[in-house]
């Protein structure tokens, strides 16, 4: 339930951070709306996930995924340049991002075997 909530939390980041830019200094109502609604689902999202991720991998994960969403938003629409290297990199955030979530499963599952983590009957 953590992992989820946090992808849609890092996707309100990317809403928040584009909706500023658009707001031109908070004088465009629309988009400015629009951040502070985002912004407060998006550390809303952040906090919970918090609960059940480490807050090293959960910024981790919520800052990249936020700025690679950010990124591809404004090359796609924004006219933002692409080019060859801005691509690499951006797949390395996100190649960077499936890789803390599979570090964080495999943790959990060993503490898990270890005994470390609370059943569901005790």
């Amino acid at each position: 339930m953590y992992w989820p909530v946090l992808i849609v939390s890092a996707v309100l980041e990317a809403v928040w951070a584009t909706a500023l830019g658009y707001s031109d200094g908070f004088s465009n109502l629309v988009p400015t709306i629009v951040f502070f609604v985002a912004l407060v689902g998006s550390m809303a999202g952040l906090a919970f996930a918090m609960r059940g991720i480490p807050i090293g991998t959960a910024y981790a994960v919520w800052t990249g995924l936020g700025a690679a969403l950010t990124v591809t938003y404004a090359i796609t629409f924004g006219g933002e340049s692409a080019s060859v290297l801005k691509v690499l990199f951006l797949a390395g955030i996100i190649a960077c991002v499936i890789g803390l979530k599979l570090v964080h499963s495999r943790e959990e599952r060993e503490e898990a075997e270890a005994g470390a983590l609370p059943t569901s009957d005790g």
